[in-house]
């Protein structure tokens, strides 16, 4: 993954931090805040360079004829971390992933790569876990897929209600997975 677009993006966004800066009251000259616009803008820019990806390439990349599997693949504890559209505040957490192959398979590594395109986007976790789900369903047309995401917001902890311990978990399936004994047999396991 590329960490930053051009040199004149940067300093466009540089720019309109140092202005923010100044509106929230404080002294963009000042000494600990002089370089802070461009540390922002290169940040924001690494934090949200899954727009720069195509999560079906990335699939593609490592695609292989399996070898007769129908069994669930599950890649458990992908960490992530997001910004929330609402407020531009982080959440992070874990994602888990399953899917039974048809015909295809994908190399292990790509499902993280997946989860990270689009944890590095504006992004809620409802649309997060449907966008996993349908790009792997999409991309591999397995027999299923799960996504399951478990979150910390801190657009919660940190302002609003400020409940510090709350986690948010969401789950998408297609296929198999519709029926409750597989979607079972997939939480107990990434419980373990």
């Amino acid at each position: 993954m590329k960490k930053y677009k051009s040199p004149e993006v940067t300093q466009a966004l540089s720019e309109h931090y140092r202005e923010i800066i100044r509106l929230l009251g404080e002294n963009p000259d000042r000494e600990g805040l002089k370089k802070s616009p461009e540390r922002v803008a290169k940040a924001m820019q690494f934090m949200l360079q899954g727009y720069d990806e195509d999560p079906v390439d990335v699939l593609r990349s490592a695609m292989f004829l399996e070898e007769d599997y129908k069994q669930m693949v599950i890649v458990k504890d992908i960490d992530f971390f997001s910004l929330c559209e609402h407020h531009m505040l982080p959440f992070f957490g874990k994602v888990h992933v399953a899917y039974i192959p048809r015909k295809y398979i994908t190399g292990l590594s790509k499902i993280p790569r997946v989860v990270d395109i689009f944890a590095r986007r504006l992004q809620i976790q409802e649309r997060m876990t449907l966008q996993i789900k349908e790009s792997i369903q999409q991309t591999l047309n397995p027999l299923g897929v799960m996504v399951v995401i478990e979150a910390q917001h801190m657009c919660m902890q940190m302002r609003g209600v400020e409940k510090q311990n709350s986690f948010t978990t969401t789950s998408d399936f297609t296929g198999y997975f519709q029926q409750a004994k597989t979607r079972e047999e997939f939480m107990n396991l990434i419980k373990k």
